[in-house]
């Protein structure tokens, strides 16, 4: 039986693991989806092979992730709106509903100065999708802190139509993700579940372990006439087998499934 909001798998949680295994993985654990992060993975730049491993695992791709980390600049094209529209021609094919998408980082002028502009003409050319911006982080280096991304981290002070709430980067930014998701408000249309202690960098720890407001912001999605997905986007590199990484990635998705399925204050 499935939570009344889909709860994801994102091929970034079996790193250093490869696209197949998240399938894999989902199907074994219960996930009711993926997301796919393209990345320089081949697999997961291919429509055909991921739509053959959600019909082999039985497990749907609902979200993709386009190519906006440091290590993708290259995939697919150096151009920023040609990933974005790849991307998004990705999860049309795949009948993926989300595409998620970081704000440029401040090197990318020409791409920052059209970004909303932009979003919203590949979001009405693309009308079965919701492409996400998700809020990121400053980075704190040699202690000092600079923000890497225009016009900002947060991307509420721009505004968009959607967006992703990434509770690990909420930690980053010692913001609550309960209210960085009023801030988002209708727009909130996806959600990064992992967790992080505030230490100032992008932690992406199992729900539970860090000191977000996790189970809370959870339980409030349905009082918010959320109608998207939750994506367990926990890092599990450093875990000494697989039996570990299944361990965690269990533990992440009966986290929220516990708190999705629990009576909301608006609900109480």
């Amino acid at each position: 039986m499935t939570s009344r909001v889909p709860v994801l798998l994102s091929t970034s949680s079996v790193f250093p693991e490869r696209t197949a295994a998240a399938f894999q993985l989902a199907a074994e654990l219960g996930y009711d989806g993926i997301e796919v992060m393209v990345w320089t993975d081949a697999v997961s730049q291919d429509a055909g092979a991921l739509q053959g491993l959600a019909k082999h695992y039985g497990v749907p791709v609902l979200s993709v992730h386009a190519p906006c980390l440091l290590v993708t600049q290259r995939v697919w094209s150096p151009d920023p709106w040609e990933r974005l529209r790849r991307a998004a021609e990705l999860a049309e094919t795949l009948g993926a509903p989300t595409v998620v998408l970081h704000p440029p980082f401040t090197w990318q002028r020409d791409y920052a100065r059209n970004f909303a502009d932009g979003v919203a003409t590949i979001s009405d050319r693309f009308t079965g999708l919701r492409i996400a911006v998700e809020n990121m982080y400053p980075v704190r280096m040699a202690g000092r802190q600079f923000v890497p991304y225009l016009p900002g981290w947060d991307p509420t002070e721009t505004g968009y139509p959607s967006y992703t709430l990434d509770l690990s980067h909420c930690a980053a930014s010692h913001t609550d993700s309960l209210e960085m998701a009023d801030r988002m408000g209708a727009g909130l249309a996806h959600v990064h579940l992992g967790d992080g202690t505030g230490e100032g960098r992008d932690e992406h720890l199992v729900p539970g372990r860090g000191t977000q407001p996790c189970a809370e912001l959870l339980r409030s999605l349905a009082g918010r006439g959320f109608t998207g997905s939750v994506a367990v986007e926990v890092t599990t590199r450093g875990a000494k087998s697989r039996a570990v990484r299944e361990a965690d990635l269990r533990e992440a998705l009966a986290f929220a499934r516990a708190h999705l399925t629990a009576p909301s204050p608006v609900d109480a």
